[in-house]
């Protein structure tokens, strides 16, 4: 896996057969119109990669916003639900999904959230199979510990592109981090400006000003600046969308990253779901 240039100007994590754009647009909680207006916006702006989730409820309305977009220059993301994870159900979703966005195959394919009630054989081996057959051109997790990684690597036959993960620069990912490398997994931060509580933060704010940044943009390019590293943030304003996607042009030094590094601390999980997850690394 390499940090190589992928369709347009935003350079790309190459990981199991797929490119994947290091900037995406996160879809969580944007809904109807204003959903198919964002991403149609973000195509125009110049992302080429976008997140949804069968759990967002708005996958028709993220179809309808790339409508008038090459379909080889977008690539899109997608999750099965958790109470869909079962063997037969899982494929049903995914040609649901497939419906809604408009396309014949997802470029990349997760399981949103593991599920304690369904047995992981089966949903490996259904996940398998869409691969197999087309469906997806790669697969991957989303909120799985590094134990729950281990099991589902000794279940499937075809690799694992990639792990969605909660990562910003408060969460202390180390372990996750570890894991995923050790297998050659790109990694996706969701919640990467945490929820928007960098912005304020007098240590992010400082870098900020040095670069003529915001603080958000600041925390984006630290996150893509780890070479195996994807942001996903998710924004309905315009001015901002494209700010987001604007982090390429330049670079922080080694003191500014240590310092990003340092701000780690207790508590700073934002997603918690203990009916998937009980227990965190």
């Amino acid at each position: 896996m390499n940090d190589a240039s992928g369709n347009g100007t935003v350079p790309a994590v190459q990981a199991a057969g797929v490119a994947i754009p290091k900037i995406g647009l996160g879809t969580w909680q944007l809904r109807g119109a204003q959903c198919t207006q964002i991403v149609a916006a973000a195509v125009a702006s110049g992302y080429t990669h976008i997140d949804t989730a069968q759990g967002y409820a708005n996958e028709e309305f993220v179809g309808e916003g790339l409508a008038g977009a090459a379909r080889g220059k977008v690539f899109i993301t997608t999750k099965v639900r958790p109470d869909r994870l079962a063997e037969g159900e899982l494929e049903r979703s995914v040609d649901e999904s497939l419906a809604k966005l408009g396309v014949a195959a997802i470029d990349l394919l997760l399981l949103h959230w593991p599920n304690p009630a369904i047995p992981l054989e089966g949903t490996i081996r259904a996940l398998n199979a869409v691969k197999r057959d087309g469906r997806a051109r790669a697969i991957g997790l989303s909120n799985f510990t590094s134990a729950m990684l281990d099991k589902a690597w000794s279940l499937t036959g075809e690799p694992f592109a990639a792990e969605q993960i909660e990562y910003h620069p408060y969460l202390d990912q180390t372990k996750m981090l570890g894991a995923l490398r050790r297998r050659g997994m790109a990694i996706i931060a969701y919640c990467p400006i945490a929820l928007g509580k960098v912005t304020g933060d007098p240590v992010i704010e400082a870098i900020a000003q040095k670069h003529g940044r915001s603080a958000a943009q600041v925390t984006l390019r630290w996150l893509v600046g780890q070479g195996d590293v994807v942001a996903i943030p998710k924004t309905a304003n315009l001015e901002r969308l494209k700010e987001n996607i604007a982090v390429f042009d330049f670079a922080l030094s080694e003191a500014e990253t240590a310092a990003m590094n340092a701000l780690k601390r207790p508590g700073a999980r934002n997603v918690n779901e203990p009916q998937w997850v009980p227990e965190w690394d």
